[in-house]
């Protein structure tokens, strides 16, 4: 489980723009935006996912 320095954050792909996965990080050591490539189950292929605030 994430400690209360650590926010969580979405990941969305940018090719169908779905936001398929949620992870936690922390922004005072990680102060640029994650991009990752990870699997889309929409489009059954691995693209670029970027990270986007969440709804709390």
């Amino acid at each position: 489980m994430a400690n209360a320095a650590s926010i969580k954050v979405g990941l969305k792909c940018e090719e169908c723009g779905d936001i398929n996965y949620t992870t936690y990080k922390n922004p005072k050591t990680f102060t640029e935006k994650m991009e990752l490539k990870k699997y889309s189950p929409r489009l059954k292929k691995h693209t670029i996912h970027k990270e986007v605030k969440l709804k709390s």
